[in-house]
Order: structure tokens, then sequence, then C-alpha cells
């Protein structure tokens, strides 16, 4: 089964035990991809948000065998411990319809040869409500951090892909000086 799985955060720099061949393709599908999630490191983090504009992802191969131990693969370096864990990593196989969120995942899958698809599925989060933050309300607190979150915060927005080019990131950069490293 040849799987892709689709990432336009941490996970193409810091890929851990993920079992992919460790080339990131620039070519994915697009998606509506934010920096929408706090995550209690303080970073705020790249999610799919249908309030966003789309992005063009990106992906590598996964060396799983079957879609059920790629998704486990996923849930393990996401560190995902919940244990209704399933719709936290998304997935498309051949044959199903693509989620709403990414719509063109069956033909973009088709023309690359690949039977299914996994992604990180969490959602916007923000002040412990699932809900979007505006861009305001994102730098605002992004201001507000010191110490190792204000660092970690700041890694994580400067290593993000340069592709993954989103409202926020721009408004970020301006507003706080934060700009893409090349890695």
């Amino acid at each position: 089964m040849k799987i892709a799985c689709l990432g336009w955060g941490s996970l193409i720099w810091n890929s851990g035990s993920l079992p992919i061949q460790r080339e990131w393709f620039q070519d994915g599908p697009f998606a509506p991809i934010e920096f929408t999630r706090q995550s209690s490191d303080g970073r705020m983090t790249l999610v799919i948000d249908p309030t966003a504009s789309p992005v063009r992802l990106l992906w590598a191969h996964m060396l799983s065998p079957d879609l059920a131990s790629a998704k486990q693969a996923l849930r393990d370096r996401e560190g995902i411990t919940a244990m209704e864990w399933e719709p936290m990593i998304g997935a498309w196989q051949h044959g199903e319809a693509a989620p709403a969120t990414i719509p063109d995942l069956g033909r973009w899958a088709d023309a690359r040869g690949l039977d299914a698809a996994i992604w990180t599925a969490l959602g916007p989060k923000f002040d412990n409500r699932e809900a979007s933050a505006s861009a305001d309300q994102v730098i605002q607190y992004l201001r507000g951090l010191a110490g190792t979150k204000r660092d970690n915060a700041k890694e994580y927005i400067e290593r993000a892909p340069r592709q993954i080019d989103t409202e926020y990131r721009r408004r970020i950069e301006a507003a706080l000086g934060w700009t893409i490293h090349e890695l």
C-alpha cells in the first residue's frame, strides 16, 4: 500500500520516529492551514482551520505497510495519548470521498499513484476553547510570552516551511520580526 503523510509544521523538520522516506515533497494538496492552535508549551502551531486560506502542503512516503500502522505511527510521533485518538489523525483511502478541508485529495493522490493519505487532524484551540483566535489575539499572546515558552514559539514559526505562507504568519513577521529560517 502506498501511503502519504501530509505535513505543514514540525513534522517537516522533526519527523522523529515517524517511518517515512526522509524526503518531504513540496507538491502536496491544498488545505486551509493557520497558526491557530495554542499548545501547552507556548507555541501557536499550524493546524487545519476551515476559516483559513488554503496553502500547498508538503508530503512524504510512509514506510508503513498498511493504513492502520501508518495512523498509529503518526499518533505516536504526535504524542497523542487520548483513548479516543482516531479523530485526531486524519485518514483517506482510495475510493473514499475527500474531506471537505482537502477537497482535491483524491485527484492529487491518484496523480501520484497513492492509495491513502494521513495527517494530523487537530483543530484550532485558543484559551482552552476549541476555536480560532484572530491574528491580533495571536500576536498579543506571542508578545506576552517570555523565556522558554517565547523561544519555543519563535522557533516553531521561524522553522515552519516557507511555502506555508499564511496571513497570520505574515502578520506575525511584520509585528514581531520572526522570519523564516532556511533549513
